[in-house]
């Protein structure tokens, strides 16, 4: 009995740990600890309270303002604000980042964007017919934070109409987290994959 009740609480700590590791690793590992738990639309950090405001000069070193589609594309591109509204712009009403804790970090009325799955196909993956389809999709931000996408999730699932490369919130043009950041919309928990200071979407063969 002993025993069991000793594994049992070791279980439990595993999972606190877990659950606060998560939080913590969102968005890199060049963060400040802060005890906010909901933040105003602007520029942030991932902490232990996963978003927190920061410095508009600490922000100006990793802004971005372009994204380069790059890897098993044919067709590699470059892409701006311009460019993306120039391709289908979706109006996306009530984003709200939650992360990986369940607290509610930043919430979007409305904000504008394309879809990833719309990039992808205007970059062409490098296909070997149709069944070849062992790739995945890494945004990456210019402090290295990753969300990583497979090729089922965006072409053969509902998340695939959900996953957004935003360049307006809020009826503004987004400017201290980058010209462009990449979100998914109906993930349960979307902090992890909401990715800011977007410079780069990399499309890669699973060998």
């Amino acid at each position: 009995m002993k025993n069991i009740k000793t594994l049992a609480h070791l279980i439990l700590i595993t999972a606190v740990a877990f659950n606060l590791t998560m939080c913590n690793t969102s968005h890199g590992d060049k963060r400040n600890k802060a005890s906010d738990t909901t933040m105003a639309a602007g520029s942030f950090k991932n902490t232990d309270a996963c978003l927190v405001s920061v410095s508009a000069e600490d922000s100006a070193k990793y802004i971005s303002k372009k994204i380069i589609v790059k890897g098993d594309v044919e067709q590699p591109l470059t892409l701006t604000v311009d460019s993306l509204k120039k391709m289908n712009v979706t109006t996306i009403e009530n984003f709200v980042v939650v992360c990986q804790s369940g607290a509610r970090m930043k919430e979007d009325k409305s904000c504008k964007g394309v879809l990833l799955k719309d990039i992808l196909e205007k970059a062409k993956i490098k296909q070997q017919g149709h069944k070849d389809r062992n790739f995945y999709i890494v945004a990456r931000a210019t402090d290295n934070y990753k969300a990583t996408f497979s090729w089922g999730e965006i072409f053969n699932n509902p998340t695939g109409e959900n996953v957004y490369v935003l360049f307006e919130e809020n009826g503004k043009p987004i400017q201290s987290q980058g010209d462009m950041i990449l979100i998914s919309k109906n993930d349960i928990k979307t902090g992890p994959r909401h990715v800011y200071w977007l410079k780069s979407i990399e499309v890669n063969r699973i060998e």
